[in-house]
């Protein structure tokens, strides 16, 4: 790989790991139960994606890293025949690069009760609708990452949400 300050494609890499990495390492976190793992099943996806033509995913990045990471995760909990929360507190010891921290701590509570809510949905509601809001993918790059149908995952966000909705204005 040429090292020039001028290379495009290090460019793409560096420019796709600063976007992608913190959100890639809650998302794996949530999934594995510990931020070290996470971290190192995340580097292991961007090591993929070094391996991978810049054209062939210049415009599905997203879903492709994402589904990448959603696999090895699934496949880590398999081989160890467990899949264990991440509680809140460690979820809000979870460094985020993201501007607007102001706003985020304004928003804590609200998110507090909007996950307890969230815990009681069937799994698969509660990861399309994680997917969604959280990682702001699209409906076609959650039916990728999950191997649902864009429909069935229209569906199971409307239901997942109607729920909640319901359950907050009680």
């Amino acid at each position: 790989m040429n090292h020039s300050p001028c290379n495009p494609r290090a460019d793409w890499i560096r420019q796709v790991v600063e976007h992608y990495e913190q959100p890639l390492i809650r998302y794996a976190t949530r999934m594995l139960g510990d931020r070290e793992r996470a971290r190192d099943l995340v580097q292991d996806t961007f090591l993929q994606l070094c391996r991978q033509p810049q054209e062939k995913l210049r415009e599905n990045v997203a879903a492709w890293l994402y589904t990448v990471c959603r696999n090895r995760a699934l496949d880590i909990c398999k081989k160890e025949s467990r899949m264990s929360p991440v509680s809140d507190a460690e979820t809000a010891a979870i460094q985020s690069r993201e501007p607007n921290q102001e706003q985020h701590l304004e928003t804590q509570e609200a998110a507090q009760s909007a996950k307890y809510l969230l815990q009681n949905l069937p799994d698969q509601q509660q990861e399309v609708i994680r997917l969604k809001i959280a990682h702001d993918l699209s409906y076609r790059e959650i039916s990728e990452i999950t191997n649902l149908s864009v429909s069935n995952v229209g569906y199971l966000l409307h239901t997942g949400l109607k729920v909640l909705r319901e359950q907050i204005a009680l």
